[in-house]
């Protein structure tokens, strides 16, 4: 399994939203380029870098600080946040992402993630966020009619290469949260999995290892929190698995 460190951008800082409350952003004090370098020197394979300032108003809005860190890492980097148009797709893959995320458009412009697949092939990856057991958009603040699992299936034959699956209730903690919904993407989607918002401790990384058809998670406030160390965590995801023994 492969564990993607998460750094979400807000004005050039690194900050995570608890239930996408933009108004209340936790600010960490760390400088992003080299946070983005430390990971990379704690073993990180790739790194999942978010504009979420694009995401809830579309757009390029940290695109040169995130140029920054793909430019001073040597691993690939994955970013998403306010990609809604071929064009956007395009210019990230221009200027450096080794792949690109998409979230709100993926679920409004259908043929818009075929296109980008077609001229991307393995590259695009749909971000899929629920609450409720309802997609959401626009940064977490529209709620669709889609259950995510629905929706995820509508990609399976557009070449989409990941699905990243993030259940906000599990992530913030809130009542009806539960890994078993990760576990059902898993388990009925062909495409395989990412999981967000689902790692709190390193028994968490334990668990997730092993449910099927995940094939990475993404960590971001564990990390920034300090419950959470990379390397460990890299440690973890990539022990081979052990059958139980029993006396």
């Amino acid at each position: 399994m492969i564990i993607y460190p998460d750094i979400e951008l807000r004005r050039g800082q690194c900050v995570n939203l608890l239930r996408g409350r933009m108004e209340e952003p936790v600010v960490y004090d760390v400088d992003p380029v080299e946070t983005a370098k430390n990971f990379q020197a704690k073993g990180a394979e790739v790194l999942h870098v978010v504009d979420l300032d694009g995401a809830m108003q579309g757009g390029r809005h940290n695109a040169e600080l995130i140029r920054e860190i793909i430019e001073a890492v040597d691993i690939p980097v994955q970013v998403g946040g306010g990609v809604r148009t071929i064009a956007s797709v395009q210019w990230w893959f221009d200027h450096g992402a080794h792949r690109v995320v998409l979230g709100t458009a993926a679920v409004k412009d259908r043929n818009l993630v075929r296109m980008a697949c077609g001229s991307h092939p393995g590259k695009i990856v749909v971000s899929v966020d629920a609450r409720n057991g309802k997609v959401v958009i626009e940064g977490w603040r529209e709620e669709t009619t889609f259950t995510a699992l629905d929706l995820a299936k509508s990609f399976e034959d557009s070449g989409v290469a990941e699905i990243i699956y993030t259940d906000i209730d599990l992530s913030d903690d809130q009542p009806g949260g539960t890994i078993a919904n990760t576990m059902r993407m898993g388990e009925q989607l062909a495409i395989p999995v990412i999981a967000s918002g689902t790692i709190k401790t390193l028994d968490d990384v334990a668990i997730l290892k092993y449910l099927p058809n995940i094939e990475g998670c993404v960590i971001g406030r564990a990390l920034f929190n300090g419950k959470v160390d990379l390397a460990d965590a890299i440690k973890v995801a990539k022990e081979p698995y052990r059958a139980p023994t029993f006396v």
